[in-house]
């Protein structure tokens, strides 16, 4: 079956049956991303050498455009999971995009100043730019573990994906530090560029608040990510220290940039979403509880990843206790 005919099947089948409770209820689309998963098309981009369909952008653009007009929460989910995958699929091990490949693992974007808002900021006459530097996220290495410190707003599918892309400044040394507010942004170090990890959604101490950041289309499972810190293995590095920001701007850019204007094209025509931007703000936000693989409740919203923000309370852990990364 074509990747075409098995997105109608989806689609039909279990994406528009639960569309109005997902738009309406602000549930994230847990069915619909597993009825995916199985059908191929998490893993339409993946590298056929690890298993995956192969396809390109162009395709994964459809795939986002076919379902934005039916779900735009999918859409949204989607649109994160295919660009994260667009460098998990060249930097990731080779268990991760196995996972990836056989629809088992759903990846998202946790950028900030790198991650969408920033990639899709407004520069001069409707062009856009990234922003510069790790976006207020430190990382601090000591022996085989890392200690990433940050909040980053408007995360999709916080709470739901199997990982993150992650972006933080590059390595600092491991030296005493004055500790920083969990309320307060990061300040950053002289050392200058980025860095990009894969951060499992079941990392001790990772977290996302339990109400919605407040835009977007609902059932998304958009929220704030906070880690204070967040301990990963110093092989959860995407890429070169210091190099991330070639890998987002070269690999991820195109692929968001392609696949949220498709998606903006198509959401006009839903009833759930008044687009504005080829991007996910200000559009229809949910009110309901999702409910997570996990069993937390992770109040959602729609929208890419984002800057600091320190008002938000009532924090639940970030995590899902299956397809999630192997053990390093």
């Amino acid at each position: 079956m074509s990747y075409r005919s098995s997105l109608s099947k989806v689609l039909a089948d279990v994406v528009a049956p639960a569309a109005e409770v997902t738009g309406e209820q602000g549930r994230f689309p847990r069915a619909a991303v597993t009825a995916l998963g199985r059908a191929g098309l998490l893993g339409l981009t993946a590298p056929t050498a690890d298993g995956g369909g192969g396809r390109g952008c162009a395709e994964a653009a459809e795939v986002v455009a076919r379902t934005a007009r039916v779900c735009p929460a999918t859409a949204a989910v989607l649109t994160s999971h295919f660009a994260a995958v667009a460098a998990l699929g060249v930097y990731g091990n080779p268990w991760l995009r196995g996972e990836i490949a056989a629809g088992r693992h759903l990846a998202t974007l946790a950028l900030g100043d790198v991650g969408p808002e920033g990639l899709l900021a407004d520069e001069g006459a409707g062009r856009r730019h990234l922003s510069p530097g790790g976006g207020g996220s430190t990382a601090v290495r000591s022996g085989g573990v890392v200690a990433l410190r940050a909040r980053w707003r408007s995360v999709v599918a916080a709470g739901e994906a199997d990982s993150y892309l992650w972006s933080s400044e590059a390595l600092e040394t491991s030296r005493p530090t004055a500790p920083r507010a969990l309320s307060g942004r990061p300040g950053r170090t002289d050392r200058g560029g980025v860095t990009l990890w894969v951060v499992p959604a079941h990392a001790p101490d990772l977290f996302v608040p339990a109400r919605p950041d407040g835009a977007g289309p609902g059932g998304s499972g958009t929220s704030t990510v906070c880690a204070d810190p967040v301990l990963v293995p110093a092989d959860a590095m995407l890429g070169p220290d210091g190099g991330g920001g070639g890998i987002v701007l070269g690999v991820v850019r195109p692929w968001l940039l392609e696949l949220t204007a498709a998606m903006a094209a198509e959401m006009p025509r839903t009833r759930e979403v008044p687009c504005q931007e080829p991007g996910f703000a200000d559009a229809r936000s949910g009110t309901g509880p999702s409910q997570g693989a996990g069993g937390h409740d992770v109040r959602s919203a729609a929208g890419p990843a984002g800057a600091a923000r320190s008002e938000d309370t009532g924090l639940a852990p970030a995590c899902r206790p299956a397809g999630t990364l192997a053990p390093t």
